[in-house]
C-alpha cells in the first residue's frame, strides 16, 4: 500500500531547517507553497519555528501520528531516526539522505541496517538517496527541488533524481502537466515496479512514463509492465543503451543478442513503448493522453507550405506509416474550395495566403474521409492573421471526429495564446513535421499491440510441449540434436560415424547425396576451419572427404571424434533460430537470416520466451529472412508454419531448461510450403 506516500494527512520533516540555503528548508517551503492542506510537522532539535510552523525536537514529540515521514539528515543519523519512526507507528518514510550503497561498501552496510529496521517495524521506505514524490492533484510536493510542475495526466517514475529535476524545469515551458512524479533512489525497499503500479493505477494518470536504468527481477517487470500497458499507455527511456553486455560466446546467438536487445524484446512483449530521448517521450505521452488512437497507418497532411509537406511525407515513410489515398469525392470537394495553385492530392497544400477558414474546411474534409486514420496539420508563419485563429478552428474541427490530429504550427508570434488554445482542446503541437510523424508512429504501435493482445485472447493456445524425461541427461552429455528431436524439432536423416568405413556405410543407408561434418568439442564453427564437405555422391567421395577433414583436424589441433553424416537437402532457405539466457529476463529467442554470414548481415530480431503463435509470427515479420519466406523473386514460398512451430518449441526449451545457456540451429533449412523445415546444424552450451 503506497498511497500514503502520495496522499498523506500529516507529514513529519526530519531535518527541517530554517536556513533557506538548505534542502530541509526547501522541503517545508515546497509543501506549503504547493498547497498541501494537511498537517506539517518540522522536526529540528534547535529550532522553535520554521516557515511559521512549530518545530518539534523529535518524532516522539509530535502532537499526532504522522502518515508520512521525510528524512533529510546526514547518513549516520538515519538508522536511529528510522527506528524512532517505527516506535511511534509511522509506517511510510521517504529517505532523501544520500551516503548509502551508492557510495561504496561502508554505505552499503548502513543501508542494510536501514532495511533490517524497516522490516522489523514493517515500514515501507522510498529511497534512500531520492528526491521524493509529487502529486499535483492532492496537491503534494515532498521534494527539495525548487519549481512546481503543472497539473496534468502524465505519470513519471525515474531511477534518477537529476533526470526528474531537469524534466520538471524543461516541462514548465512546454505545456506538459503531470499527475504523479516519483524518484526511486537506491530502491532499498520500495521497488520501481511497485511505484510504477501506484502511479499507473492513479485515476488521474492517463499515461505513465519512466526513466529506467536496470531492474533486479526481469520476469516480474514483464508481468507488471504488461498489466499496466493493457490499461494505459506506458513509455520508457532506457539508460545505458550503448552497453552491449555480450560476453565470449560459443554460438552466433550470443553475439547477436546483447543486453539492449533483451531490453527491447522485453519492452515489445510487455507493450512498453520505447523512446530515444526525453523530448520524444513527452511528445508521445502528451499525444497518447490527449488523442484517440488511429484506426490504421493512413495519414493525411494538411499544409500551407509545400516544402514542409514533403518533409512530413519523408518522415511518415521513415516511421512505417502510409499516405492516405483520399477518395475522389474528397478531392473534388477540396478542388472547389482551395486556390488553384494548391494541391488536392495528399499532402493537401492550401498554399500561402489562405487563412483560418480554409484550414477549417480542409481539415473537416480530411477527417471525414474514410481513407484517413490521422491528420498532421502544418502551418508556416503568416503575417496577415493571428496564428491563434488557426489553432481555434483546428481545435473546434478536431473534436468532431475520433481521429488523432497533431499540429505543427510554427513561428513565435502569439505562441502562448496558440498553445493555450490547442492544449485546452487537448491537441499536441510540435515544432517540426518529423516529430508529428514519430508521434503518430508510436500511437499506431500501441494500437497494433492492443490488437495483438485481443487477437491472442481469442485464440486457443495449445499446451506447451512436455519436458522429455531424458532431457537432463541429453543436456549433460551435450546431445543437442537429441534434445531438439525430443522436442519434436525435425532433423534431416543423419548418423554419427567413428571411422571411415562406418561413414561410408551410413551414407549408403541414408542415401546420396550426403554431407559430412567433423565432430569436435573444441571446434564449434566447423565451416570456419573448412571441416564440412557437401554434395557427396559416392563412397569414394565420402572416403576422400574423411581424409581431408582428418588432415584439417590435425592441423587445427582439434579432438576429432568422428563425423556426422547427413542427408543433403536442396532448394531451401537458410534461417537461424537460437536461444540464450539473459541475466535479467531469462530465456531469449533469436530469429533471422542464417548461414555462414549471419553476423555480417545481422538480420536478426530477439524476443522473450516463451512465444505464442502471434509473437512468433511478429518475430518472423520483423526480419528480411521472414519476408523472404513468403516468396522472393523466382523463389517459391517456404514453409512458414513449420518455422513458427519450431520457434515456439525452441522458446519452451529456453524456459524449461535455464541451464542451457545457448542453443542454436544454423541453418534451419526451410523447404517449400508444406514440406517442413529441418535443423541442419545444432550447437549449444550449458552451465
Amino acid at each position: 500500500m503506497l498511497e500514503p506516500f502520495f496522499s498523506p494527512d500529516r507529514i513529519a520533516i526530519i531535518g527541517a531547517s530554517s536556513d533557506p540555503n538548505k534542502m530541509g528548508n526547501n522541503v517545508v517551503r515546497n509543501l506549503i507553497g504547493y498547497g498541501f492542506t494537511g498537517d506539517i510537522y518540522p522536526v529540528n532539535r534547535q529550532a522553535r519555528e520554521i516557515a511559521g510552523l512549530r518545530c518539534y525536537p523529535s518524532v516522539k514529540d509530535l502532537p499526532g501520528k504522522a502518515d508520512l515521514a521525510i528524512i533529510i539528515i546526514p547518513a549516520p543519523g538515519v538508522p536511529g531516526v528510522l527506528r524512532d519512526c517505527g516506535d511511534v507507528g509511522i509506517r511510510h518514510v521517504i529517505i532523501q539522505s544520500g551516503g548509502f550503497s551508492e557510495t561504496g561498501e561502508e554505505g552499503a552496510i548502513m543501508e542494510k541496517e536501514l532495511l533490517e529496521i524497516a522490516r522489523e517495524y514493517r515500514i515501507r521506505v522510498l529511497g534512500p538517496n531520492c528526491i521524493g514524490v509529487i502529486d499535483t492533484h492532492t496537491p503534494l510536493n515532498t521534494t527539495f527541488v525548487l519549481g512546481s510542475p503543472q497539473r496534468g495526466d502524465i505519470g513519471f517514475v525515474s531511477q534518477s533524481g537529476a533526470v526528474v529535476i531537469s524534466v520538471m524545469d524543461w516541462a514548465q515551458s512546454k505545456g506538459i502537466g503531470f499527475s504523479r512524479i516519483a524518484t526511486m533512489g537506491n530502491q532499498m525497499d520500495v521497488s520501481a515496479m511497485e511505484t510504477m503500479q501506484a502511479v499507473a493505477g492513479y485515476p488521474n494518470t492517463g499515461v505513465i512514463t519512466t526513466y529506467i536504468e536496470g531492474i533486479a527481477d526481469g520476469r516480474k517487470f514483464l508481468s507488471v509492465a504488461k498489466d499496466i500497458s493493457l490499461r494505459k499507455p506506458f513509455l520508457a527511456l532506457k539508460g545505458g543503451q550503448s552497453e552491449k553486455g555480450a560476453d565470449a560466446v560459443t554460438s552466433h546467438t550470443g553475439a547477436l543478442s546483447g543486453s539492449m536487445e533483451a531490453w527491447e524484446a522485453a519492452f515489445r512483449k510487455a507493450g512498453v513503448l520505447q523512446v530515444n530521448n526525453m523530448q520524444e517521450m513527452f511528445d508521445q505521452a502528451r499525444a497518447l493522453a490527449w488523442q484517440p488512437l488511429p484506426a490504421g497507418k493512413r495519414v493525411a497532411i494538411l499544409t500551407n507550405a509545400g516544402g514542409f509537406g514533403i518533409l512530413a511525407v519523408d518522415a511518415l515513410q521513415k516511421y512505417g506509416l502510409e499516405m492516405a489515398p483520399l477518395t475522389d469525392q474528397t478531392k473534388a470537394w477540396l478542388r472547389k474550395r482551395i486556390p488553384s495553385a494548391g494541391s488536392v492530392n495528399n499532402p493537401v497544400d492550401i498554399v500561402a495566403g489562405t487563412g483560418p477558414s480554409t484550414y477549417a474546411l480542409a481539415l473537416d474534409a480530411l477527417l471525414a474521409d474514410e481513407t484517413v486514420d490521422a491528420v498532421i496539420v502544418i502551418q508556416a508563419p503568416q503575417d496577415w492573421f493571428r496564428q491563434s485563429s488557426v489553432a481555434e478552428v483546428i481545435g473546434e474541427g478536431a473534436t468532431l471526429y475520433k481521429k488523432p490530429v497533431i499540429t505543427c504550427l510554427m513561428g513565435k508570434k502569439d505562441v502562448e495564446e496558440t498553445l493555450e488554445l490547442l492544449h485546452k482542446r487537448r491537441i499536441p503541437n510540435v515544432a517540426f513535421p518529423e516529430r508529428a510523424a514519430s508521434i503518430l508512429a508510436v500511437m499506431d504501435k500501441r494500437r497494433s499491440w492492443l490488437d495483438a493482445m485481443k487477437q491472442a485472447g481469442e485464440i486457443t493456445t495449445p499446451p506447451p510441449p512436455e519436458i522429455p524425461a531424458d532431457a537432463a541427461q541429453m543436456i549433460s552429455d551435450g546431445d543437442w540434436p537429441g534434445l531438439a528431436a525430443a522436442y519434436d524439432i525435425p532433423l534431416p536423416p543423419q548418423r554419427t560415424a567413428i571411422g571411415v568405413d562406418e561413414a561410408v556405410q551410413a551414407a549408403g543407408e541414408i542415401g546420396y547425396p550426403v554431407a559430412i561434418k567433423m565432430l569436435s568439442k573444441k571446434i564449434t564453427h566447423k565451416s570456419d576451419v573448412g571441416a564440412i564437405r557437401l554434395d557427396l555422391n559416392s563412397d569414394k567421395e565420402v572416403r576422400t572427404a574423411w581424409q581431408e577433414i582428418g588432415d584439417i583436424a590435425k592441423k587445427a589441433g582439434a579432438d576429432m571424434q568422428g563425423v556426422l553424416v547427413q542427408k543433403m537437402l536442396r532448394g531451401g532457405q537458410e534461417v537461424i533460430i537460437g536461444i540464450k539466457q539473459d541475466p535479467q529476463f531469462g530465456g531469449l529467442v533469436v530469429f533471422g537470416t542464417g548461414g555462414t554470414e549471419v553476423e555480417l548481415y545481422r538480420d536478426v530480431y530477439t524476443a522473450i520466451a516463451p512465444l505464442d503463435a502471434i509473437e512468433a509470427d511478429r518475430l518472423i515479420d520483423a526480419t528480411i529472412a521472414g519476408r523472404k519466406l513468403g516468396g522472393w523473386r523466382n523463389m517459391p514460398p517456404r514453409d512458414r508454419n513449420a518455422v513458427t512451430d519450431i520457434l515456439i518449441r525452441m522458446s519452451h526449451i529456453a524456459i524449461n531448461h535455464p541451464d542451457v545457456t545457448e542453443l542454436e540451429m544454423n541453418p534451419l533449412y526451410v523447404l517449400e510450403d508444406g514440406h517442413g523445415a529441418f535443423a541442419i546444424d545444432i550447437r549449444g552450451s550449458r552451465r
